[in-house]
């Protein structure tokens, strides 16, 4: 559009600069900010973590021997025994609960045994003068005074303390002989009998005689 004769141009307007905002001079929220790429680092492969392993409770050093269970070392074996006492007699030495049947060669058969309890003790020589097969019991007047409720008498059999076996001493009140309590070999509970176990007094049965020197240390 053209202005009339005689007349000036209208002038343009001069626009003023524009002020910044006045959040200008503030940093950037840093979620608007670029940050530096950093490269990725390289992580060892990570090891599965294995499953629970569970393992039984250890075993006891040293276990319990149950009410009914004789000690192996009182078991019968063939060993060494230097003795001057002629073969096929008897040694019981009462402080180490072992029995001997003295065997040529030098060599004893030995047993465990059961022996009499402190104040019963007793040593002596003598011999085997009556052999039995399931002996009857008949207490001595003593022991029935010593243990009221014990029996006169009681015939033999497996529940008879006497055992399977006995081999009397002369004319004393003691002998060797089997017991229903197999776990008490191998201590001093009897009122001075030697008690063995029954399938051992059966295997010295057989082995000795009426006559048999018996020697009680």
């Amino acid at each position: 559009m053209y202005p009339a004769p005689g007349t000036r141009a209208p002038q343009p307007r001069q626009m003023r600069p524009s002020r910044p905002p006045a959040y200008a001079n503030y940093p950037r929220p840093l979620y608007l900010q670029e940050r530096p790429r950093q490269a990725p680092v390289a992580r060892a492969p990570q090891r599965a973590t294995p499953a629970a392993v569970v393992r039984p409770a250890p075993a006891t050093a040293v276990r319990a021997k149950p009410r009914h269970e004789i000690d192996p070392a009182f078991l019968p074996t063939m060993v060494d025994y230097a003795s001057d006492k002629a073969p096929g007699t008897i040694v019981i030495d009462t402080d180490n609960r072992y029995l001997y049947l003295v065997m040529a060669g030098g060599k004893a058969k030995r047993y465990g045994v059961g022996v009499g309890r402190p104040g019963f003790e007793w040593a002596g020589t003598h011999q085997v003068t009556r052999k039995a097969e399931w002996p009857g019991w008949t207490p001595p007047a003593e022991m029935r005074a010593r243990q009221p409720g014990l029996p006169v008498h009681m015939e033999g059999g497996p529940d008879n303390p006497l055992g399977a076996r006995a081999l009397y001493l002369g004319s004393t009140l003691y002998r060797i002989h089997g017991s229903n309590q197999p776990w008490t070999i191998g201590h001093a509970v009897s009122s001075g009998c030697i008690r063995m176990r029954n399938e051992d007094v059966i295997d010295l049965y057989e082995r000795v005689g009426v006559g048999t020197k018996v020697v009680v240390l």
